[in-house]
């Protein structure tokens, strides 16, 4: 098990952070392209009007009339979410969505991505404290990989906030027992990293293993 006791690491360093926190889709997984690129391909779906619907949706500022924000904070459950989208989606063939178990089919693709499972598996096992803070659209996580990899799981949808709101960020440092400045967050979409960056974590956005293993590298975190 991992903890935020600041450990050294093999070779004798000491880190300048005592936990790592990091994003699920597209970060511990393959890119979000990927696998809603492939979802999108196997069902036919349109793919400009797949763009033009989340582009609309998340360009909504209030939450209640922004059904990806309401589905990430539980506001909106699954079936109410897919009923949705699967109401504004196109196929290329002309036949309907199946809007059962949409979500499901969507995120089917979304693997996770070895490099990033062994490189948080390294850290756990070297004394680090290892968290996931996940925006959640609906519970599709691998949980017995979640049990493996991390100290403490934050989901957007079970407590009611998402990313960037600042709230979420202190709720997982609180549940994680460390100072921001001792925290290091990596998330693949800018703004979430930059609000991680606002509460005092060190925050970078994750492109790959290589990237983040190399920024964790200047925090004194050789893995």
């Amino acid at each position: 098990m991992g903890d935020s006791t600041g450990n050294d690491l093999p070779g004798g360093q000491r880190p300048e952070v005592d936990a790592l926190i990091f994003d699920w889709g597209g970060v511990l997984t393959v890119s979000v392209p990927e696998f809603v690129g492939a979802w999108l391909h196997a069902e036919a779906i349109d793919r400009e009007v797949y763009g033009r619907i989340m582009r609309d949706w998340l360009g909504r500022d209030a939450l209640p009339d922004n059904p990806v924000f309401r589905l990430e904070t539980g506001e909106l459950t699954v079936p109410e979410f897919e009923r949705l989208l699967a109401a504004e989606l196109i196929t290329t063939s002309g036949a309907g969505i199946d809007e059962n178990g949409l979500l499901r089919r969507m995120f089917g693709g979304a693997t996770p991505d070895p490099a990033m499972v062994e490189l948080v598996r390294k850290a756990r096992a070297a004394g680090l404290h290892t968290a996931l803070l996940s925006n959640s659209w609906g519970e599709g996580y691998p949980k017995d990989l979640l049990l493996e990899l991390f100290d403490t799981v934050v989901i957007s949808g079970r407590i009611g906030l998402r990313k960037p709101d600042e709230r979420i960020y202190l709720h997982t440092l609180e549940q994680v027992g460390v100072p921001a400045a001792r925290s290091v967050f990596f998330d693949d979409a800018p703004v979430n990293v930059e609000a991680a960056q606002a509460v005092g974590m060190h925050a970078f956005r994750h492109t790959g293993a290589d990237s983040t293993r190399a920024h964790l590298a200047t925090l004194g975190v050789n893995l």
